[in-house]
This record gives structure tokens, sequence and C-alpha cells, in this order.
């Protein structure tokens, strides 16, 4: 048997090579399997901070509701409606670009821009929203004949939490961009509700009213308090894990890049609050209060949904920067089955409980239970599509995104000043739910045509 020296040193040369090709693929498995891990520990932390934190909301909203009675329960509500939507766009978008600048700079060694982005977006975040604070203010000053005095006082010092709930929603998404999760939900979800209920608490002992005027006084106190702790907390975690070095700031590119995220957002936020905005114009405040509580009792359904895309947003964001997309698919399904399944589970739980849960605001409120059956069904539609912006936006998608979202928030208006006016709370409920479910269709037809994913779990069943 003859021995051929170019055969050898072929084989020599294959078999390195195929070493190599096994070691990346076992280094690349072991990272998706501990990337999936982490996600998942993610995803469960944030759904144990948001179940304590609806736990706390929860708790201190029957508690409020009870001691103030329903009509300033009503007017508190419609104040701090207010202060979720106007605080949430002051950041102009940018609580939610963060989710991608900072790991696309991250995984593309860009860390002046990175450091720049840390500190220049957080000051972006105050001072738009101090000027929409001042604006509100002289609006409501304004139309203080047409607001009525029952309203304008509570709503002036609802103006006042403007800038601080901005800055603490812009570093909620800064905590989700880094990972830091206890830094992004701790003081917003935990810290901001205790602070308000124990100040509360502390004037109904001492014999002070406990109105809307002083339940809008408390929120000030606690808005200020959740915003100075969590700026605390992230200037830790910067001062820890970021390495000190020179900042490079590019706010045109950021505020261009975060417009479509800001039609998301404020979209979003015209889902969850335009029908107890519009409820306001036609019902009397008691109304408000007891669709509130229904509402917000069914909507704890949506905290699987805001748990499992806080924890897979950064990973999105990563895995397409490193071109990734067989991961980003896989990912991007087991994302949509984190959240439908339980979601239904959840659902489920708190339809058979609605009925008593309602009744702890007050024995009036059970009347709203047919509310909270409308509504099921949006929220459900919902969670049948997953995180489905955080996936678009990662891919590139967030123009298409924004068309979805501000249609179907246009949607949501035009249907709640139609159905209000003819059927009250239900045509309130009924207009949530169609829009939230024609929002889910679109996301999951957008997402198939423009980036080729199943995102929907009808979608992802066919193929099992």
């Amino acid at each position: 048997m003859t021995h051929d020296p170019s055969a050898a040193a072929a084989t020599a040369a294959i078999r390195p090579s195929r070493l190599a090709a096994l070691i990346s693929y076992v280094t690349t498995l072991a990272h998706g399997r501990t990337q999936l891990h982490s996600a998942q520990r993610d995803a469960i932390f944030v759904f144990l901070v948001r179940a304590a934190s609806a736990a706390i909301l929860y708790f201190s909203q029957i508690i409020l509701a009870r001691w103030m009675g329903a009509s300033e329960y009503g007017i508190y509500v419609w104040v701090w409606t207010l202060v979720l939507v106007f605080g949430g766009i002051s950041h102009l978008g940018v609580g939610s670009s963060l989710m991608r600048l900072l790991p696309m700079y991250r995984e593309t060694g860009q860390m002046d821009l990175f450091r720049g982005l840390l500190i220049g977006s957080r000051w972006l975040a105050f001072v738009v929203g101090s000027l929409v604070s001042f604006a509100a203010y002289w609006v409501l000053r304004a139309f203080a004949e047409d607001i009525g005095d029952a309203y304008l006082l509570p709503a002036m010092l609802g103006a006042v939490c403007i800038p601080l709930f901005a800055m603490t929603d812009l570093q909620d998404g800064l905590g989700r961009a880094q990972g830091w999760m206890a830094v992004a939900l701790v003081p917003p979800y935990i810290l901001r509700p205790l602070v308000l209920l124990s100040l509360m608490a502390l004037a109904h002992l001492a014999g002070i009213p406990t109105d809307s005027v002083a339940a809008a006084l408390a929120a000030i106190v606690a808005c200020w308090a959740a915003s100075m702790v969590q700026t605390l907390m992230v200037q830790h975690r910067l001062d820890d894990e970021v390495p000190k070095g020179p900042r490079q700031y590019d706010l045109t590119f950021w505020v261009k890049t975060s417009l479509p995220l800001l039609a998301i957002y404020a979209s979003e936020l015209v889902l969850q609050n335009a029908d107890v905005l519009v409820l306001s114009a036609y019902l009397p405040p008691q109304s408000i209060g007891m669709y509130f509580a229904a509402s917000k009792t069914m909507a704890l359904v949506m905290f699987v949904h805001y748990a499992v895309g806080s924890a897979v947003a950064k990973d999105f964001a990563a895995l397409h920067a490193r071109g990734d997309r067989v991961a980003l698919t896989a990912y991007a399904r087991d994302a949509v089955q984190w959240t439908f399944w339980p979601s239904l589970v959840a659902a489920a739980v708190i339809l058979a409980l609605g009925k008593p849960l309602l009744w702890l605001f007050s024995p009036s409120f059970t009347d709203a239970y047919p509310v909270m059956l409308i509504l099921v069904a949006g929220f459900l539609f919902r969670a049948s599509v997953g995180p489905a912006e955080f996936v678009l936006n990662a891919l590139g998608e967030q123009r298409s995104c924004a068309v979805v979202a501000v249609t179907a928030a246009a949607l949501d208006i035009a249907l709640n000043l139609a159905l209000i006016p003819l059927f009250g709370l239900i045509g309130a409920a009924s207009a949530t739910a169609i829009s939230l479910a024609t929002a889910s269709v679109l996301f999951a037809y957008v997402a198939r045509q423009q980036t080729g994913l199943d995102i929907s779990i009808l979608q992802i069943l066919r193929r099992y």
C-alpha cells in the first residue's frame, strides 16, 4: 500500500477545519441556549415585578376608591390618565428606540455614541417633559370654564408630574435595553404606587380629606421620588459597567429614528386610555371610575405581553445586528408562545374572579362586569401575536409598525366617539376590543409580508 503525501496533507488540513467548525457550532449552540435561558429568566423576573406591581396597584386603587368615593375617584382616574399620555410621549419615543440603538452601538463597538445616548436621552426626556408640563398648565388655564372646577385644580397638579414621569419612562427603556430589569421596573411599578398609597393613608389617618386634589399632590411626590431613586440606580450601574470615555451626540439621528416609535408608543397610549378620556365627555365621574376598575382588572392579562417584550427586546436587536436570521426566527416564535398561553390562562382566572374583584371597589362596580367580557377578546387577540412590535422594530420595520399602530389608534378614537354616546360603557369596551383585534391582525400581516416571519399563534400552530 503506497503512501500519498498530498492526500495526507489534505486530510491534515481538513481535520482542523472540521474541528473548528464543530467548536463554532457548539459555541453558537451554547450561546443560543444561554441567551434563551437569560431571556426566560428576565421574562419571569419582569412578570413577577409586574405581578407584584399589579397587586400593589390593584390594592391601592381599591383603597382609593373606598376612601375617595366614586366621584372623586373618577376625577383622579381622569387626571392620572392625562399624566400617563402626556408623560409617555414627552421623551419623543427615544425611550423605545433605546432598546434598538444601545444594543446596536454596543455590538458595533460605537462606544462614544453609546455613552452619549445614555446621558443625552435622559436630558431630552426631562427638558421636553418640562415644556409639555408648562404647555399643559397654560392650556388648562385657557379652557378653565369648559373643564370645570372639579377637574381643574387636580389636572393642574397632575401636570407637575409630567417631567419626572417622562424621565422614569425613558429610564425604563434604558434599563430594559441594558438588561437591568430591576432598575427599569422597580421604581415606577413598585416604589411609585407604594409612596402614593402611603401618603394617602397618612392623609386619611390625619383626617385630611382624601379627595382628588390630595391624590394629585400625593402623585407629585410619588413621581418625583421614583424618578430620583431610579436615576441614582441607573447612574450607579453606569459607573460600574460602562467604561469611561468620550461621548458623542447624534440628536438628529436619535430623534429621526425615534419618531416612528413615538407614533407607535403614542398609539399604544391611545389604545390603552382613549376610552377613559372620551367617557369623561359623556358620562359622570362615577361611571369613569367604574369603567376604569373593570378595564384595568382585565388589563392584568397584558402584563404577560409586557414581561416577554421587555425581556426579549434587547436580544432581538442584538440578533439583528449580528445578522443571525435563523436564531431570530426561532426566537420570535418562542416569544409568541411565551406570551399567548400564559395570557390565556390569566384571562380565564381573572374572568372567573371578575365580579368579586369589582365588588372590592364598590358593590355598584359589579355592574361593569360585561366590560371585562368584551375586553378579554381584544387582549387575547393582542397576545396571539406576541411582542410583535418589538420584532418589527428590531428588523428595521419601524415605519410599517407605526402605520399599523396609528391606524388602530385612529380606529379606536373614531369607534369610541361613535359608540360611547349610544352604548356608554359597553360602547367604550367594544371600541377598544375591536381596535386591539385590528392591530393584531395587521401586525401579523405586516410581519409575514415584510419580513417573512410568522408571529401569529395560529400561523405557528399550523407548523406543528
